[in-house]
């Protein structure tokens, strides 16, 4: 026992924490250290479109453009490519037209991109090549494959600068038929011959063996024109405002044929050899460890063009402390450590310990890290202050909401008994209530799509959903119970039974086993359905298997959420238009959703400037939508984020994700304060020592004295 507290007292002079989960040394590395809960699925640019897949995938690939870090409202800015995009517009003729053309008088667009020079590709093995210039892994030889389990096991590398093909390459894997890509349908609907190339693929991998490479070289697209190496243009049917937004996102970053050609060899699947699995992009990070299962590793790239820290930003940026390193080099952050978190509590633990740099706020800890004041200001609570902690909050660009699959024969379809039920469901279940119990007041009743901030959102009598809420004396009020019952009785299932076979109708809701999945929303949820005297089976499973089933069509009820991927209303209403529909087109429409009508307005508003026209048409959108009630509309949520005080740079955006980079951490202060918090307590020991010393004590000392007695006798015995 007195070698073991002398230990312990050594390893406290020591300096490292009993209780710290990272490699020893690690800690005071130029290190970040963040958690994640659900394990990213793609990590392939062109078929990945999930949050938890973007916080890897945009540190990996450069867009052509990205959104300037600290600005508001967002402002579009050069990524890869060495300006803004070059547009002309065009009418039928061919002739080129004012800028100030009204978009319907646009035949087509020309968006022309010219990338910087010098910019090379993170080191990789599919660069790689042998002394007499052929590549040092392709054909794959077999016993390197045979004895490879991780991409470190390929010991040579190679790089290459970036060209205007690496572009073309991925525009072409949009059509791909073995990646289905989720905007695939939405593009070929602006990119001249995208659909067409994807009927040719499909055809020509059909001739191939299973699995074998399929060259997107050979295979030209009528829509993308290589100038030369260095610009190309994308050619738009009429006119796509949006369109410069998405060249912010990874669909429209650069991959390199060898790449492709890299991890199409036979065998290399099956080790997970995939650019789904090992992304290679030439922006800042690139990923070395991949375990999505536990944990996952960001390292600064090598070959990383360089960038500069915005100077550009505003008052209120510059007293947070976000102009201090105006110019400086980025990325400051050498590696992310990345670990997975499948439960809140211990995630909550380890951040107030200090080994993670930043967390989210979940109901478990609002209390604990939050406060409110007498007018109903949110502050940090004194426990938080006391350790330097930050409260960081936003409004974010976000849509929660409850699905119906439109597929399903007892919710789905056009039917008004079908409708009805679907707005019994809406108005018995209370967002209200809702956001008070399990989101503490985080939040806003979505009355349609749109969330705040984001053009086409609208307040007061005019911003309701008039299906679910009326307006009473200057506010917002929900319908009561007794309406729901009433369109249950409407519907045809008064007391919540089929009216023709009596049997009871059971509502089945598909979600993952976490967040909404846990019971206590689960008690909740049977509780608003027996409001109208519904049941609720919920059939939890993990995220990956939920895609599957909205992909297919099984799921009736469903959770799901949308995060902007840029500031204009398009991007959530085109989760509603049929041509996106998931089973059909494996599009961003989960609910399946048709209505001519609604996809009509839609590709009239789509690319129209924002203004009262633009605004006329969202509302008769809305009032469709309302009507149909696809959705249970759900909530907008109001984000806070918790950062320690040496995490530097930090704006946190739902829109801006390749924020790491410019990030950075003051290591010296987070060593100290980690070893302060986490001091080992030793006089426990010492005392639980010291109470079993004197049990053990008297049983010794009889046992010897025992013994004693024993050799008294023996000797007294020989005598």
């Amino acid at each position: 026992m007195i070698v073991s507290l002398c230990v312990c007292v050594t390893l406290v002079g020591c300096g490292r924490a009993w209780n710290d989960p990272y490699p020893a040394g690690e800690g005071s590395e130029n290190v970040l250290y963040s958690a994640f809960t659900n394990r990213p699925k793609h990590l392939d640019p062109v078929q990945s479109y999930a949050e938890d897949e973007a916080t890897f995938l945009y540190q990996i690939y450069e867009p052509p453009l990205q959104y300037h870090y600290l600005k508001r409202p967002y402002v579009l800015q050069p990524g890869v490519a060495a300006q803004l995009p070059r547009i002309s517009r065009y009418d039928a003729q061919g002739a080129l037209l004012p800028e100030d053309v009204p978009n319907d008088q646009v035949a087509y667009s020309l968006y022309e991109v010219n990338i910087r020079r010098g910019v090379l590709f993170q080191p990789h093995a599919a660069f790689a090549m042998h002394a007499d210039g052929s590549p040092a892994y392709f054909p794959m030889p077999p016993e390197v494959l045979a004895r490879a389990n991780t991409m470190v096991d390929f010991p040579l590398l190679g790089t290459r600068e970036l060209s205007a093909d690496d572009f073309i390459y991925q525009l072409k894997r949009l059509a791909h038929p073995q990646l289905h890509s989720p905007i695939l349908e939405l593009m070929g609907g602006y990119i001249p011959g995208l659909k067409q190339l994807h009927g040719e693929l499909v055809e020509a991998a059909k001739a191939l063996p299973e699995g074998a490479w399929l060259d997107l070289d050979a295979y030209p697209l009528e829509g993308v024109e290589r100038v030369d190496r260095y610009t190309y243009r994308i050619r738009i049917e009429g006119a796509y405002p949006q369109m410069s937004y998405w060249m912010t996102m990874p669909f429209f970053a650069p991959v390199a044929r060898e790449v492709d050609r890299f991890f199409s060899q036979p065998g290399m699947a099956d080790k997970n050899f995939t650019l789904d699995w090992w992304p290679v992009g030439t922006g800042p990070y690139m990923l070395v460890e991949n375990d999505p299962n536990a944990r996952m590793v960001l390292a600064r790239n090598p070959n990383f063009r360089g960038d500069t820290y915005p100077c550009d930003g505003s008052l209120e940026d510059g007293m947070a402390g976000l102009l201090t390193h105006c110019g400086e080099r980025i990325p400051f952050i050498e590696r992310a450590v990345f670990t997975r978190e499948k439960e809140s509590i211990p995630y909550w633990t380890k951040f107030l310990q200090g080994y993670y740099d930043a967390s989210g706020v979940s109901s478990d800890n609002f209390d604990q890290a939050v406060q409110m004041n007498s007018s109903g200001e949110v502050g940090l609570s004194d426990e938080m202050r006391d350790k330097g902690i930050e409260l960081v909050t936003s409004v974010a660009p976000t849509i929660m909401y409850l699905g119906f699959n439109m597929r399903d024969p007892v919710v789905g379809g056009d039917s008004e008994r079908a409708r009805k039920l679907r707005l019994a469901l809406s108005i018995a279940i209370d967002q209200e209530e809702f956001i008070s119990v399990f989101l503490n007041g985080r939040g806003t009743p979505a009355m349609h799509p749109v969330p705040p901030g984001i053009f086409g959102n609208e307040a007061g009598e005019v911003g309701i959903n008039p299906e679910v809420y009326t307006w009473q004396n200057g506010q917002t009020v929900r319908k009561p119970a007794e309406a729901a019952r009433q369109l249950m009785v409407e519907a045809g299932y008064p007391g919540g039974r089929d009216a023709q076979s009596g049997e009871p109708l059971v509502m089945h809701l598909d979600t993952t086993s976490s967040g909404l999945g846990e019971k206590a929303y689960v008690d909740w949820l049977t509780k608003q359905l027996r409001k109208i005297d519904l049941q609720l089976v919920v059939r939890a499973t993990d995220w990956n298997r939920l895609q599957d089933k909205l992909r297919k069509g099984n799921a009736q009820l469903f959770y799901m959420g949308w995060n902007a991927d840029y500031p204009d209303p398009e991007n959530f209403y085109f989760l509603l238009y049929g041509p996106q529909g998931r089973v059909k087109s494996q599009g961003e429409n989960a609910a399946n959703y048709e209505n001519a009508e609604f996809d009509r307005l839609f590709e009239q508003m789509k690319a129209m400037p924002n203004g009262p026209e633009r605004l006329e048409i969202i509302r008769r959108m809305n009032r469709i939508v309302q009507h149909d009630a696809p959705w249970i509309w759900g909530f907008h949520q109001k984000a806070y984020v918790l950062q320690h005080g040496w995490l530097k740079n930090r704006k946190p955006s739902k829109i801006i994700r390749n924020t790491l980079k410019y990030q950075r951490v003051d290591m010296a202060q987070r060593g100290r304060l980690r070893a302060q918090w986490n001091q080992p307590v030793v006089w426990p020991l010492a005392l639980i020592g010291g109470a079993l010393l004197l049990i053990v004590w008297p049983v010794v000392r009889r046992y010897r004295q025992h013994e004693r007695q024993t050799v008294r006798a023996a000797v007294a015995g020989e005598g």
